[in-house]
């Protein structure tokens, strides 16, 4: 019904307006999903950086809402063991690292790459050099 609307000029049907319609309509719908895909690509790796920073000390929630500090971490089986509890009453469970709902430990940021070596050819320090003594030099001389 949209595309008959808008098709029709006068009482004639402009094939034109509804393909450009659909393209278009096409062209937001792909790139609403490449907009999609790309943040959450974002937030994914921003996440699994958090759980890779967590250490031993770290405080953290799990998807359960148990709270406890972190005692031991296994990187082979991608578990950790939380401690829960108060003073004389405490717990130490077992979970998967896939189960932190929230932590305190923040990632460390990443390393920026040495600067590049700049290659310098010597003319060009020859030709800097001169052009500096003739800033240099007085103006009766360079008359």
């Amino acid at each position: 019904m949209l595309f008959n609307i808008l098709a029709e000029e006068g009482g004639k049907t402009n094939n034109w307006t509804s393909y450009i319609l659909i393209i278009l309509v096409v062209v937001v719908l792909v790139g609403f999903f490449v907009w999609s895909a790309i943040s959450n690509k974002k937030k994914q790796k921003q996440f699994n950086d958090t759980i890779n920073a967590i250490k031993p000390g770290s405080k953290v929630k799990t998807i359960g809402g148990i709270c406890g500090t972190v005692v031991s971490i296994d990187g082979e089986e991608n578990t950790f063991v939380l401690k829960t509890g108060e003073e004389g009453s405490e717990c130490y469970i077992k979970f998967d690292k896939q189960a932190i709902y929230q932590t305190d430990a923040k990632p460390e940021p990443a390393q920026e790459e040495a600067p590049k070596a700049e290659v310098k050819s010597e003319g060009a320090e020859e030709v800097f050099e001169e052009s500096k003594e003739e800033e240099n030099k007085p103006e009766d001389e360079t008359k």
